[in-house]
């Protein structure tokens, strides 16, 4: 009786598990509504002639900030960057995103499960440097938004500059369980205001928002697959807050400092392979991903992933295969990715195009350090 009844019951969890194997691999995800917020506040690579750039040791370099600038653009890419007007923090630049995004969606706001805000460094007021999270910036867009149902639950991660997406991946997550049915994942910050002005590397950085809404999709469309990781043995400090280059200023306060030779070497190692991964887990061959929407960080090792990706097929990456916004809008971490997929959606990124049926990768590296990547069929 007691053999009878294990194996009756064995037989009904194999079956269970195989039908809900099964319902997860149809059952996908997609974007319904996607904005961005793009601050006004343009400020040019020649804006920062006047700076004192400063080496780690506090020596001012040997060759003037001509060449400090000309050598930065050629290796990032970055023109120009945006700057949030002093009056606004990153909730509010997530919330303008976010009203767009629930335009664009054409959903009651108060329909959304989950909102999961994804940045690093909480609401820091203009002329300070001091981070705030309480409450937490996802509450605070949904009291902007005015959303009066309880049971919409509203979070924050700290993932690094890959957040949006792994926002997307918990999204999916929720969904698929059952928990959720509309989940709005945002990515917004202001870099701006936690970087020392006498490291050269503050001119990469820049402020913005990126909103995207997600449910369960009934066609084609949707989330393939995906890959994510977190490398924390001698790559966790790759990105660090420190103190100012500047031995005058107070050592207590502190700014985003990174390695960035570090950081290069470790995402033409771990990204491509990320990708990799992820496109073969999704059964899409190569030759079919029309487009690659790479987190903005480094104009130079953008390209250089992207082709160490193809290159993992023994190909040659196609023209056009990899939109860009950073020579425009700098580096805005979390915001990047949604903003850049924004700009293609809306046919504001030149010579690109997105048509229905068409499959992307997004990915993304950052501090933590953190890697992740999802394939979508649009």
């Amino acid at each position: 009786m007691h053999s009878i009844f294990y194996d009756s019951y064995h037989h009904f969890i194999y079956t269970l598990a195989i039908n809900l194997s099964a319902n997860q691999g149809i059952m996908k995800i997609k974007i319904i509504g996607i904005g961005s917020y793009i601050p006004s506040k343009e400020v040019r690579n020649t804006d920062f002639d006047k700076h004192v750039f400063l080496n780690e040791d506090g020596t001012p370099f040997a060759y003037p900030n001509e060449v400090v600038i000309k050598k930065f653009k050629g290796i990032t890419g970055i023109q120009n960057r945006r700057y949030a007007d002093d009056q606004y923090t990153a909730s509010d630049l997530a919330y303008f995103a976010a009203e767009k995004t629930i335009e664009n969606a054409q959903i009651d706001r108060e329909s959304l499960d989950y909102i999961i805000f994804a940045h690093n460094f909480g609401d820091v007021k203009s002329g300070t440097h001091q981070t705030d999270i309480l409450p937490s910036l996802a509450t605070r867009v949904k009291n902007k938004l005015g959303i009066k149902n309880p049971k919409c639950v509203a979070y924050d991660i700290l993932f690094g500059c890959p957040g949006w997406i792994e926002g997307v991946l918990q999204a999916n997550a929720f969904i698929k369980s059952g928990m959720a049915k509309r989940v709005m994942v945002i990515g917004a910050e202001t870099l701006s205001r936690v970087v020392d002005d006498h490291d050269r590397d503050s001119m990469i950085y820049s402020d913005g928002a990126g909103v995207s809404i997600l449910e369960a999709s009934d066609d084609e469309a949707g989330l393939l697959s995906y890959e994510s990781a977190t490398f924390a043995n001698e790559e966790a400090n790759f990105l660090y807050f420190g103190k100012s280059y500047n031995a005058d200023l107070d050592p207590d306060i502190k700014y985003i400092k990174m390695y960035g030779r570090k950081i290069y070497e470790f995402a033409l190692s771990q990204v491509p392979c990320a990708m990799k991964s992820c496109l073969d887990k999704s059964g899409i061959a190569i030759d079919d991903v029309k487009k690659i929407l790479i987190h903005q960080a480094n104009e130079k090792m953008d390209e250089a992933i992207i082709d160490r990706f193809y290159k993992l097929y023994d190909k040659t990456a196609p023209k056009n295969i990899m939109p860009m916004c950073i020579h425009d809008l700098g580096n805005s971490s979390v915001a990047t990715v949604p903003t850049l997929y924004d700009l293609l959606i809306q046919g504001k990124l030149e010579n690109h195009e997105i048509n229905k049926g068409d499959v992307v990768i997004f990915a993304s590296v950052g501090a933590g350090m953190n890697i992740n990547a999802f394939v979508y069929r649009y």
